[in-house]
């Protein structure tokens, strides 16, 4: 079952990159079409190849190896390069910033939380709201008022990536403001 998550995430991190490499050297290389675009509606562009094809496959690329998560961050970098027209070797961290895009690990986290907390916000969609059980306290505590997520046990390293498991994972490690 590893083997099968850890080649479906390659695969999946490897098209990525195959498309968003054709889209920043084809379609908005600066010789070609990009200095006809403005900054907003390559942003635009850029935000939709990325949300499109990144958040595909989140719960592959939740707790995967660094060096597959440093691939697909190399891609984004160039991706931000390309949009901001800035050169090749240029530190990508604050062009990150200034597109307002997360680093390709705090994304799946953030993607996943949202959806922990639109889950149990809303009790919707009930297929999802079933994976996750409130953790309950044998006293009362003040730290109850807290949502705490029950983790299931799990044995293979695989069904970690589950969102039964990994959602409770990082819901339960955020602090109670965020909550």
């Amino acid at each position: 079952m590893l083997t099968c998550d850890y080649i479906g995430c390659i695969r999946h991190s490897n098209q990525f990159g195959r498309i968003c490499c054709f889209w920043g050297t084809t379609v908005c290389d600066r010789r070609r079409i990009r200095r006809y675009i403005s900054l907003s509606v390559t942003k635009t562009i850029a935000t939709a190849l990325i949300t499109n094809r990144l958040d595909y496959c989140n719960s592959f690329l939740y707790n995967i190896a660094s060096k597959d998560i440093l691939q697909l961050q190399y891609v984004k970098n160039c991706l931000a390069r390309v949009v901001t027209r800035s050169p090749r070797f240029s530190h990508s961290v604050p062009l990150l910033k200034s597109l307002h895009w997360l680093s390709d690990q705090f994304r799946v986290n953030f993607n996943h939380c949202t959806i922990a907390y639109q889950t149990l916000s809303s009790r919707e969609p009930s297929y999802l709201f079933s994976t996750l059980s409130l953790a309950l306290k044998p006293r009362k505590l003040r730290s109850s008022v807290f949502h705490m997520l029950s983790v299931p046990s799990v044995k293979t390293h695989a069904r970690t990536h589950a969102f039964s498991v990994a959602v409770p994972t990082l819901w339960n490690s955020l602090s109670e403001h965020l909550k």
